[in-house]
């Protein structure tokens, strides 16, 4: 009886915590769409495909788009892992970034132990505006705001 008293308390346990997991993951819907860097022919576009999202950052150069890196978020054992991949970076590997902070519409996506960047930060302005940081050391780097083109 006590084998099945615990086994029940964990299987709660963990479909607590997958919620949990789901629901950060579900937090991030506001992405979905196209995004133009104000003042810039440069894109983030996104697309929410079987429970995880994938994108793509690209210019617009002489009428045609050039992808930079694609970009993934999905729900990993570690937790919500943001993984862009930059083609001529890293072995076109991808690097994964963890979701560490979700609150008050910013959403911060960490890797310490990576050079540059450390952190990448997705904070809501309005729906169809945000504000992107690229942070290394010290939380030094670039930051630029976004306005949505499509709404997918």
């Amino acid at each position: 009886m006590k084998i099945i008293k615990i086994w029940f308390v964990l299987l709660v346990l963990t479909s607590n915590l997958a919620c949990s997991q789901n629901d950060s993951l579900n937090q991030l819907d506001f992405l979905i769409g196209t995004w133009k860097m104000e003042g810039k022919e440069n894109y983030e576009s996104w697309e929410k495909i079987d429970n995880k999202f994938v994108g793509e950052s690209y210019k617009i150069e002489n009428g045609l788009k050039k992808v930079s890196e694609t970009i993934e978020i999905k729900l990993e054992k570690q937790g919500v892992i943001y993984t862009p991949t930059v083609f001529d970076q890293n072995e076109g590997k991808g690097i994964p970034f963890q979701l560490k902070h979700s609150k008050e519409n910013l959403f911060s996506f960490e890797n310490l132990k990576h050079d540059f960047p450390k952190k990448i930060q997705y904070k809501i302005i309005t729906s169809n505006k945000l504000f992107i940081s690229v942070l290394g050391e010290n939380d030094e780097g670039f930051s630029y705001n976004v306005i949505r083109q499509i709404k997918n």
